[in-house]
């Protein structure tokens, strides 16, 4: 099974050197802020929730 758009996006942010966390995680969707190195928030990305999303966040 190839991998979301959303596994791919956070894979290659935090291969990249930034972090991510997640704002909101619901049954339909989950918001997750892109921040840099330092903690600053760069952009906010929703995405319907799916199970190797789900997986890479837990």
């Amino acid at each position: 099974m190839p991998d979301s758009e959303a596994v791919r996006v956070l894979t290659r942010w935090q291969d990249s050197g930034g972090t991510w966390r997640v704002l909101v995680q619901s049954d339909t969707h989950v918001t997750v802020a892109l921040l840099t190195c330092t903690e600053e928030e760069v952009e906010r990305c929703t995405w319907p929730s799916d199970p190797r999303l789900l997986a890479l966040l837990s």
